[in-house]
């Protein structure tokens, strides 16, 4: 095959592939969860749609080169492709489990590291499918809350991951009271629940899941999973910094479910020990001078209020909409999503060459991600969303020991 004829993921995304493809169909994602499982059975769950994407593929690169191409070169190319990444599949793996609402694949990393392997993932914005991408070599398939979407999910896998956004359950003030999940997305992972009955459902979410509506919505869920579905659940709100030696204060609630039926000694499982933090941020601050584009101008309006409150190099501080606040336990203060869309909650540190923000590498160290963790060429305000929105890996993959040594 001629260097013209090389082959890769990113082509389908060109305009004129795009062209050819028929509404609905997830080209990208079926493909490469086809190649990533190229070596198992699980391959042939996704086989009939991936050689039907491949020959389309085929037949539009012989019309746009006007040069022969044969399936199984481009097959082999794409598999390399998806194969030569910084975080593949674990060869030896001692379990399967699914990714949804993935984000930029916290829950993959963590599970991975404890021998997992991923079957399916979703995800379903464009630019944290890219983060994911280009990390583990797969692409997230889209909305999971459409039932071709389900439709993909291998029968069999153990474990259910999920950090799920959460709505404001739409019967809030419904005479029957919060006995139902539907219009929420907790709603499609109760579906998946039924229909594939994983040993274990492992959930994430913000603090404020356990108030929200006087309890009613976090009692809902629970409900939902011990009397309706038959799981034995276990809670616990969880700091980063106190359970993960990663020094950013971020409280989060975490929901551990085993099926009794599958898993004999679910009733032994129990949340890891808090453990000292003996990271400091200078563990995970960039050295030297970064980007002028992240220093704050002296001419800005705000920036006598900033060096009048930013004293120590020891801290993060947080820019509060017209002021800057410490955090006086020496850490980061909670990683959000809108700290990159304006000037709230936007984490600041003052370093040897003025006041800047984080960059976005920073944010993702702070989330526990390696160093080698690749961030696309995307805005920062993107990267910054997808830190914002993650979990912290390391202190996931401590809860996914403890539920392995379960299993």
């Amino acid at each position: 095959m001629s260097l013209k004829q090389t082959v890769s993921i990113d082509e389908f995304d060109g305009k004129s592939y795009q062209i050819r493809l028929i509404e609905g169909v997830e080209d990208k994602a079926v493909l490469t969860h086809y190649l990533h499982n190229y070596s198992n059975s699980i391959k042939k769950h996704y086989e009939k749609d991936a050689i039907s994407t491949l020959k389309n593929f085929v037949e539009y690169r012989q019309i746009e080169t006007q040069l022969p191409i044969v399936a199984e070169d481009a097959l082999q190319q794409l598999l390399y492709e998806v194969e030569n990444v910084p975080f593949p599949t674990p060869k030896n793996h001692t379990f399967k489990f699914i990714d949804l609402f993935a984000g930029i694949g916290g829950f993959r990393l963590a599970m991975q590291n404890v021998g997992g392997k991923c079957v399916f993932t979703s995800e379903w914005e464009t630019s944290a499918q890219k983060t994911y991408r280009q990390n583990f070599g797969e692409v997230p398939f889209g909305d999971i809350t459409k039932q071709s979407i389900k439709n993909y999910i291998p029968q069999e896998f153990e474990v259910l991951c999920a950090g799920f956004p959460c709505q404001a359950f739409s019967i809030a003030g419904n005479r029957k009271g919060f006995a139902d999940t539907r219009g929420t997305l907790f709603f499609d992972i109760e579906q998946i629940i039924v229909k594939h009955k994983p040993k274990v459902v492992f959930l994430e979410n913000v603090k404020n899941l356990v108030s929200h509506d006087s309890g009613n919505t976090f009692k809902t869920i629970i409900s939902v999973l011990e009397n309706k579905l038959g799981y034995r659940v276990f809670t616990k709100v969880l700091n980063s910094m106190t359970h993960a030696n990663i020094p950013q204060n971020r409280e989060r609630i975490f929901i551990v479910a085993f099926d009794p039926n599958q898993v004999e000694r679910y009733d032994e499982f129990k949340f890891p020990l808090e453990i000292k933090l003996t990271k400091t941020i200078h563990d995970i601050l960039e050295q030297g001078k970064q980007e002028e584009n992240f220093y704050y101008k002296k001419t800005h309006q705000y920036y006598p209020e900033l060096e009048k409150a930013m004293t120590s190099k020891n801290t993060v501080y947080q820019w509060r909409r017209v002021y800057a606040r410490e955090n006086k336990s020496n850490v980061c203060p909670t990683l959000t999503a809108n700290m990159g869309t304006g000037g709230h909650n936007v984490p600041l540190i003052k370093d040897d060459f003025g006041i800047r923000k984080l960059t976005p590498k920073e944010c993702f160290l702070f989330q526990g991600y390696p160093e080698n963790y690749i961030l696309p060429k995307l805005a920062n305000s993107k990267l910054y969303m997808q830190a914002g929105n993650s979990v912290t890996t390391t202190l996931i993959e401590r809860i996914s020991n403890e539920i392995i040594k379960i299993l």
